[in-house]
């Protein structure tokens, strides 16, 4: 039975090879920790300015003249996605009413 076990483990992590993706509680940046719940303030400290940031959700401009618009979302809540690129990794940090809500790290 171990054998099988550690067999299928091992095509696993060859089927996942450098696509994987790990969505985790934490992020190690340095000597420093990132967690979920951190505010974003605490993500561009540790961070920097993302490569990249998407929005969805909560209120968003319009365009017409500064109006604020309510867009489609189940509770209201402002959610981003903060995308880093680091050692060979992308870090994806995902942040709810300000707030980290998810970290995920990816092979490039």
């Amino acid at each position: 039975m171990h054998r099988y076990l550690r067999a299928s483990l091992l095509a696993v992590a060859l089927f996942a090879g450098a696509n994987a993706s790990v969505a985790s509680d934490s992020l190690r940046v340095g000597n420093r920790v990132l967690v979920v719940g951190d505010s974003a303030a605490t993500v561009l400290g540790l961070l920097g300015k993302p490569a990249h940031k998407s929005r969805r959700g909560g209120t968003r401009s319009s365009g017409h003249r500064g109006r604020r618009a309510r867009a489609a979302s189940g509770n209201g809540s402002a959610s981003e996605r903060w995308q880093y690129r680091r050692d060979g990794h992308v870090i994806v940090v995902t942040l709810v009413d300000g707030r980290v809500s998810d970290i995920d790290e990816r092979s490039r």
